[in-house]
């Protein structure tokens, strides 16, 4: 299905620059608004969350507008977690939940993301429908019937509240000294009053949004910051979160860090042992690592695979009643807790199991061994198509041959960012960094 300006998570990119434009967030709230209020009933509301990022008041303005419009009654959330976003949409009743947020993307990027009523992402036919009302245009309402417009001052205790209810009362983390590193993003409040309550001594990181500081050397795509903060208070674990907190980076005691895949294979294993892992599997896209699908054979486990996305990952665990999944790249979805990828409540699952065996967070970190992956990115224009060239095709076909057998390549356009991302697995160093190098030389040079 060819979508127009939605990716892999919403609609993202550059602020001020299409589509990311306030013009288009009017033309996407007021979209919305009609898809979801399609009765004319005056009762339907949205909630609206958003991060640090300076132009989020630019974009939750010209959504409110936009949504009004159309008689969409909007609740404003502020800066708080997108999984909270999810939460909110359920509990206070509304048709629609609504991001804005480029997740790990630097500052000047910005995106919005919808829920729907479910509290879950929406559907890719769904998406295309608002992109064909976005196209077509949408009618205003009769003056009578615009929306109002509410802040609402409660929504970050309320999803605190909800995080802390997924582990046993039983369960303090008292004695625990954890450095929460918030990427200066939307849990920058949250996250630390979370885990203050729960009884951990908290350090901080990036907690002092200015707007444009958000994932910029810190949280958990840049976790040196964390890391040494680690080592250098002798804490016991670090928790380092994206700018919408729906990504999560674990580091132990020695400053090692732990992806998503890691904290997935922690999560699998004891949650099978416990009887609480349904379907027996765990659900991951393709690029986790093949030493995450050998370990859960090994404990006989299965290891279910999606597209890139932790949408589609939602989407198969739905479809398969499995309640665990996520992404390497710390996107970690548990479905008994969250409607969405949730990095808090997964790094207070961590701190559950450190707790519950008394063990270290380095003998927790690494429950297997990662089969050697290389993953890199070569940043192209708008409009062009490096994987259309047939130099490229036929470098890639190639590198398949020499592969097969031996590992897997898996070549793709980011959802996010202009980006293709070409990435191997080989046991074989020399192999991969030749297979891996060939590739991002022949796209670099169609671009």
């Amino acid at each position: 299905m060819t979508r127009k300006f939605f990716g892999t998570d919403g609609v993202r990119g550059t602020a001020n620059t299409y589509p990311m434009t306030a013009e288009m967030a009017l033309k996407l709230g007021a979209a919305v608004g009609r898809y979801f209020r399609n009765d004319g009933n005056n009762q339907h509301r949205v909630v609206i969350g958003k991060d640090t990022r300076l132009s989020g008041y630019m974009f939750e303005n010209a959504l409110t507008a936009g949504l009004t419009s159309t008689g969409m009654n909007v609740l404003l959330l502020g800066p708080v977690p997108t999984p909270a976003v999810g939460l909110l949409t359920t509990s206070m009743r509304a048709d629609l939940g609504v991001m804005i947020s480029a997740s790990h993307n630097p500052a000047v990027d910005n995106g919005i993301k919808f829920f729907g009523p479910d509290g879950f992402k929406l559907s890719d036919e769904v998406e295309a429908d608002i992109e064909a009302l976005v196209l077509s245009g949408v009618d205003p309402v009769q003056p009578q019937n615009i929306g109002h417009a509410k802040r609402i001052d409660d929504g970050r205790f309320r999803y605190i509240e909800r995080v802390k209810s997924a582990l046993p009362s039983t369960l303090p983390l008292k004695g625990l000294k954890v450095v929460v590193d918030c990427a200066n993003g939307a849990a920058y409040r949250a996250a630390p009053e979370a885990l203050w309550e729960l009884g951990a001594e908290v350090i901080t990181i990036g907690t002092n949004p200015n707007g444009i500081n958000i994932n910029k050397d810190c949280g958990s795509t840049s976790t040196n910051a964390a890391a040494s903060a680690v080592v250098s208070h002798g804490a016991d674990v670090g928790i380092a979160l994206d700018g919408d907190a729906d990504r999560v980076m674990i580091i132990d005691e020695t400053g090692k860090v732990a992806d998503g895949d890691q904290i997935m294979a922690l999560l699998a294993e004891r949650w099978a042992a416990s009887g609480l892992l349904k379907g027996g599997a765990l659900v991951a896209t393709v690029m986790s690592n093949l030493g995450l699908e050998r370990y859960m054979h090994s404990k006989g486990l299965r290891l279910e695979r999606t597209a890139v996305g932790d949408r589609y990952v939602v989407e198969r665990m739905r479809a398969g009643g499995f309640n665990l999944g996520g992404e390497q790249s710390g996107h970690i979805v548990m479905t008994d807790y969250a409607t969405t990828g949730d990095g808090l409540l997964a790094g207070l699952q961590f701190l559950a199991a450190m707790v519950e065996t008394g063990k270290p967070a380095s003998a927790l970190s690494q429950s297997f061994e990662t089969v050697p992956q290389l993953l890199k990115n070569v940043r192209y224009t708008a409009g062009q198509e490096p994987l259309a060239q047939q130099s490229v095709k036929a470098v890639i076909a190639e590198s398949e041959e020499r592969l097969n057998g031996k590992g897997r390549l898996l070549i793709r356009k980011s959802g996010t960012e202009p980006l293709i991302r070409v990435m191997a697995e080989c046991e074989d160093p020399a192999l991969l960094n030749a297979v891996v190098s060939d590739i991002v030389a022949e796209v670099e040079a169609s671009v």
